[in-house]
C-alpha cells in the first residue's frame, strides 16, 4: 500500500458505530480531504486512519455512560471526541480546541455530520470556566502535565480518560506526587475495544475524590 493511500474500511466500523456508521464514514472522508491542508494528521497517517485514529478513539466510549457530560481537551482533528460522540450518542460532548483554524473546522464538522450531542469551544483548558463529569485527551501531554491542566475542569468525583501508549505505567508513577494536591482517588489502566480491534486502546482512567 502506498503510504499516502487511505485505509480501507475495517469490518469493525459497523459494529462500533451502528446507526452512526454513515456519519463515521463522512468524518473519515473529511479527514482524508482536509488533514494535510489544516495540519490535522500527516499524510503518513492515512494508511491507519481508521484503525489507529478513528476506531482507536471510538472504543473509549465504552467508558462513557448515557447522559454524561464529556469534555475533549486539545481536540485538534476531533480525536477522540467526534468518534466517541458517534459511538455514544446519548452523552453530551464539548470539543475544546484553542487554535482558530482547527476549532472552525470542528464546528464545520459538527454541522456537516449533524452531531446534535456535540459543541465546540475555542479555548485553552484553563479558560473554559466549566466543569465536566468526564474529561478526555489524546496526544496532548504527559500525564502529570495533563492532570494539572484538566483536573480544574473536572467535577469532584469525576474522571479523566487519557489515551496512552506503552509508557502509561511510567506516567502514572510520575503523577503520584500530585495525588493530594489535585484530589486524585485512583489511577487505572484499562484496555478498551478488545472485541473489535487487533490492538485495543490503552486508557489511563484517573478518578477524582
Amino acid at each position: 500500500m502506498d503510504e499516502f493511500t487511505p485505509e480501507a474500511e475495517p469490518a469493525a466500523v459497523k459494529a462500533i458505530f451502528g446507526p452512526q456508521s454513515d456519519q463515521a464514514r463522512a468524518y473519515f472522508q473529511a479527514l482524508v480531504r482536509d488533514s494535510d491542508l489544516l495540519g490535522l494528521l500527516g499524510p503518513r497517517e492515512m494508511p491507519k486512519l481508521w484503525s489507529r485514529h478513528i476506531l482507536n478513539s471510538a472504543v473509549v466510549a465504552e467508558l462513557v455512560a448515557p447522559g454524561k457530560r464529556v469534555a475533549d481537551v486539545g481536540s485538534g482533528a476531533g480525536l477522540p471526541g467526534i468518534p466517541m460522540a458517534l459511538a455514544q450518542p446519548a452523552a453530551q460532548f464539548t470539543l475544546i480546541e484553542p487554535m482558530e483554524r482547527r476549532s472552525d473546522w470542528l464546528k464545520k464538522m459538527v454541522a456537516e455530520l449533524g452531531l446534535a450531542n456535540v459543541q465546540v469551544r475555542r479555548a485553552r483548558a484553563e479558560e473554559v470556566g466549566d466543569a465536566f463529569e468526564i474529561v478526555t485527551a489524546r496526544a496532548v501531554s504527559a500525564l502529570p502535565k495533563l492532570l494539572r491542566l484538566v483536573v480544574p475542569i473536572t467535577h469532584a468525583g469525576g474522571e479523566v480518560l487519557a489515551l496512552k501508549g506503552s509508557k502509561a505505567s511510567e506516567e502514572i508513577e510520575e503523577s503520584r506526587k500530585l495525588v493530594k494536591k489535585l484530589g486524585i482517588e485512583s489511577f487505572e489502566i484499562i484496555q478498551v475495544g478488545k472485541d473489535f480491534l487487533a490492538e485495543p486502546t490503552s486508557v489511563v482512567r484517573t478518578k477524582l475524590v
